[in-house]
Formats: C-alpha cells, structure tokens, sequence
C-alpha cells in the first residue's frame, strides 16, 4: 500500500491512512443520506464538499470556498437572466459576451480576500447551470441547503482528521 503523502502532510502509519480514508468516506455517506432525507440532490451535496476540499488547508479557506460556491450560484443566475435579456437582440454573440464579463468578475477576484477562490466560484457556476433550474428562492434554498450540507461534511471530516493528527503526533 502506498501511503506517500504530499510535503506539507504529516506521515501517517497504514493504520492512521484506513483510519483516515474511512473518516471521510462516513463524512461523505453521511451528507449523500442527509440530503436524500431532506429532499435534496445528492450530487449538489457533492459540489460542497468539492469546493470545500478545493483549499483544505484550514477551516477559514473551506468557509471562504462555500461563500465563493454560493456566490458563483448567485453569479450564474444573474448571468442566466442577463443572457435571456441580451439574446434577443444580440442573437449568439450574447453567450461569449456574458461568459466573457462573468470570467471577468470571477478571475479578477482572484486576489481578493475570502472570495479568492476561483475553482469554487466556476463550481458554484457548473452546479447553477446543472441544476437546471430558474432562479427562484425555492432553487437557491435548495442549491444552498445541499452545498451546506457537503460543507458541512468536509468541515468534519477536516476536523476529525485536525484531531486525531494532534492526538497521533503530540508527544
């Protein structure tokens, strides 16, 4: 079994990596089940949890990828609705001027505290337009709901993991 870790990973033994692996398959089954049971979609569970680990680095940075998820949801709307409004008289030039303004916007927050996170943005962008839906305030409750949830789920697997790690390597 290989159980090479990047540099900035502490070692972990064979039994500290199935330890770990199993933690956060449980963390992952246990949103996919909340979601079901609240009605909600599973795979947009899954995009929380995506953007979540997109910097794991800390929980700060997992908080600040869900803002940018919701923010790149709520971004995607405004696009949808912007691209209905130009499409009539734009025809298909309106597509590559809207993308072309959104990665604009989204690029250019590349350096900018909190909302910094490109990925998470486009991910919230992917899951609006995914979903299939209008923008509606049952949509967004439901998009933001199953995100929390798959952020919910890495933020304890990131913790899970933060404690046993100070519990393994504390002398």
């Amino acid at each position: 079994m290989n159980t090479r870790q990047p540099e900035h990973v502490l070692p972990q033994t064979p039994g500290q990596f199935i330890l770990f692996t199993l933690l956060a398959a449980a963390s992952a089954s246990f949103a996919a089940w909340g979601s079901a049971a609240l009605s909600l979609e599973v795979w947009v569970m899954f995009a929380g949890l995506i953007s979540w680990f997109t910097r794991p680095a800390s929980w700060r940075e997992g908080v600040c990828a869900i803002i940018c998820l919701w923010l790149g949801i709520g971004l995607a709307a405004v696009s949808h609705r912007l691209l209905s409004a130009l499409s009539p008289a734009m025809d298909a030039l309106a597509l590559p001027l809207v993308v072309f303004l959104v990665a604009v916007l989204i690029v250019s927050l590349r350096t900018t505290r909190i909302v910094d996170n490109t990925l998470a943005w486009f991910l919230g962008m992917v899951t609006f337009h995914a979903a299939g839906q209008e923008p509606t305030p049952e949509a967004f409750t439901a998009l933001f709901g199953a995100s929390a949830i798959g952020g919910l789920a890495g933020f304890a697997c990131q913790a899970l993991h933060g404690h046993l790690r100070i519990a393994w390597f504390t002398p």
